[in-house]
Parts: C-alpha cells; structure tokens; sequence
C-alpha cells in the first residue's frame, strides 16, 4: 500500500505563542507536519528555499520583510508556492495586497481550527480558500477605483497627521503636489476632507496608528 501524502507546512509568524498554537493544532492531524517555524520574511525566505514546504501559512505584518514582500519573493522563485495568508488583519486593503501578492489563501487569526485545516488541505489540493466574508471585503475592495502607489503614500501621511508642508518634505514633492494628490485621494474615496479619508484608510487597512 502507498504511504499516506503527508502535507508540509511552513509557519511564518512574529509571536512565538502563535506559532506554538499552530503548530499543536497541524502537528495532531495524521496528514500534516510543522516543518520549519520563521519569525519574520526574511528568514521565512531562507527556511522556504531550505524545506520547500507544501503550504505555507504566512503572516502579513513582521518586523524586518512583511508578509506581503515575502509572498512576492518566494513565489517570484517558486512558481508552485502554496501560501496562505494568516492574519489579525481584515481590512481590505490587507486582503487585495495578500491575494495579489500571489496566495492561494486568506485566513483570519480567530478561525476555528476545523476550517484552518480544511484552508491547508484545500490549497495543498491546488484550489484557493477564500471565506464568504474574506470575499465580500475583497469585491468591495476591487470595486474602489485604485489609488496610485504615491496617493497611497501620501494618505498613510495624512493618516500620521502631517500637514502638507510636512508631506512636501518627507516625499521630496511640491507643497502644490501634495495638494493635488489630496485632491485625487478624496475624490476617489468618495470623502470631504482628510478626517474622512484617514478614518477609510484606517478602516481599509491602508494606514496603522
């Protein structure tokens, strides 16, 4: 007879009491084995290329490399990485940016255990796991009209309480310039003034205190 397929995961993820919850609940299935743990998206670079796991489950904010660069990378170099995102996060910025970055998956960090096993044994089968209620955030998401990487960068300013002129220095720009992408980010947000738009990029996951 055949030997049973064993899945092999890879945990990325900073909190050391995370990890060791994961790996319980994927060490007790007779299915799958914890194969390498990494603490942030650097080292979960170096621990892919050393396990090459079947599934991954990834973090999206760590210190050093975020979950989202480290996505890019590894699939960059690995075209049949299976990685599911694993966060706190459910803004729907954070699910564009993990889903575009080439996952198969997006899980939030209260799932039972029941459905984290079902999203590893559904991605390892090379399908995607995505939650009803990922899903709806992620079609509102696709359905906002899309902010250019320097609107983005000047909304997580003002998300800061910048002012303008501070904005102006810290990107190098016209004061004229700052003004004019404000412009953009409140028509495209569909918001009055910069209290609105910082509260949507805070909700979106755009921007963090």
């Amino acid at each position: 007879m055949n030997e049973p397929t064993v899945i092999r995961v890879l945990l990325v993820d900073d909190h050391a009491i995370v990890q060791k919850g994961l790996a319980a609940i994927i060490n007790e299935e007779s299915d799958m084995m914890v194969v390498g743990q990494a603490e942030d998206g650097i080292e979960a670079i170096a621990l892919f290329r050393q396990e090459q796991p079947d599934v991954t489950l990834m973090d999206l904010r760590m210190p050093q490399l975020g979950g989202v660069e480290a996505i890019t990378a590894i699939c960059a170099e690995f075209n049949t990485a299976r990685i599911i995102v694993l966060t706190t996060y459910d803004g729907d910025e954070d699910i564009y940016r993990g889903l575009r970055s080439a996952a198969k998956g997006y899980l939030l960090k209260d799932s039972k255990p029941s459905e984290l096993r079902i999203a590893i044994r559904s991605v390892h089968n090379g399908q995607q796991y995505i939650p009803p209620n990922v899903a709806a955030k992620l079609v509102q998401r696709m359905n906002n009209p899309e902010l250019s990487d320097r609107e983005l960068q000047v909304l997580r300013l003002v998300a800061q309480g910048m002012s303008n002129l501070e904005i102006s220095a810290a990107l190098n720009i016209t004061e004229s310039t700052v003004k004019s992408n404000i412009n953009r980010i409140l028509s495209k947000l569909g918001v009055k003034d910069r209290t609105q738009a910082t509260i949507i990029a805070l909700k979106r996951g755009i921007a963090s205190l």
